[in-house]
């Protein structure tokens, strides 16, 4: 018997406008809704902006060791939410890699040094960079560059691709942004709970062994990505060949229970239909 679409789960969503799409080593394999249409991607901006800062350190801008923050913190530091820095402001709350604290702060500043670096405005420096090599034209970044990026599903798939087959930044780098840094750090994932060991990349979220998490049961160990406050979700799952983005206009606070269940279960529908994975 054939499996359902896993993408017409998204029907079921208590959200005003949903647009997703299932992805594989540079195609589309599935869509649904306006994958044309705009929407605030939240905190789904962290990975794009660390790629324009990945970008940034192989021109010799700045290195991941360049020292920023306060003293002991690094770039490395700030892009893997390490820095010491709360979610808000600008004054450190801990000292750098003791714990891993999710911050917005952490990236606007890594963002204001790099656009420091290369004597633009960030905003300039991130659309040269990464949106118009990628041919991300629906895309802008319209306030912090935590989470002030606005999209589609169709310029988000872009970014996926360029993720997977890196043309941007060397293939080492690539491996860099998705490989746990400090992984013995513990901390809170937003809106989904603590963590003795919560394994983060450079802007990424990667999944190791977090359990429950907003990506599904039969995602693997190696998966990453990130959600956005603004009831938006992404993520690649390296071992399953596939990734998935989903867009939404409804804040992840109104409906965040629903959506820790509703994304984990399309998460598993994508992966036993596009990859023939189950739980593992």
């Amino acid at each position: 018997m054939a499996l359902a679409r896993a993408l017409d789960l998204t029907a079921s969503w208590p959200v005003p406008n949903v647009a997703a799409a299932v992805v594989r080593s540079g195609e589309l394999l599935d869509t649904i809704g306006d994958i044309d249409h705009q929407f605030r991607l939240a905190s789904i901006s962290k990975p794009i902006v660390a790629w324009a800062v990945l970008i940034a350190v192989e021109e010799g801008l700045l290195s991941l060791d360049s020292p920023l923050g306060q003293p002991g913190c690094t770039l490395r530091h700030l892009l893997s939410h390490a820095g010491g820095y709360p979610t808000e402001g600008v004054e450190p709350i801990a000292a750098p890699e003791r714990k891993r604290i999710y911050s917005n702060a952490g990236i606007e500043l890594a963002a204001g040094a790099i656009g420091a670096a290369a004597a633009m405005p960030f905003d300039e420096y991130l659309r040269l960079g990464v949106l118009e090599p990628l041919g991300m034209t629906s895309t802008a970044l319209r306030g912090s560059p935590a989470y002030g990026i606005w999209s589609t599903v169709r310029d988000v798939t872009r970014f996926m691709f360029e993720v997977e087959s890196p043309v941007l930044i060397s293939p080492d780098a690539a491996r860099d942004a998705v490989r746990t840094q400090y992984p013995t750090l513990g901390g809170i994932v937003p809106g989904v709970g603590r963590f003795d060991v919560s394994p983060w990349g450079l802007g990424f979220e990667v999944r190791g062994d977090k359990h429950p998490h907003w990506t599904g049961s039969g995602n693997s160990r190696a998966t990453f990505g990130h959600f956005g406050g603004s009831g938006t979700m992404m993520w690649i799952d390296p071992d399953a060949g596939i990734g998935v983005v989903a867009l939404t206009d409804k804040m992840f606070d109104e409906w965040g229970s629903t959506a820790l269940k509703r994304w984990p279960e399309f998460s598993n529908a994508a992966l036993a239909e596009f990859a023939g994975a189950g739980s593992r």
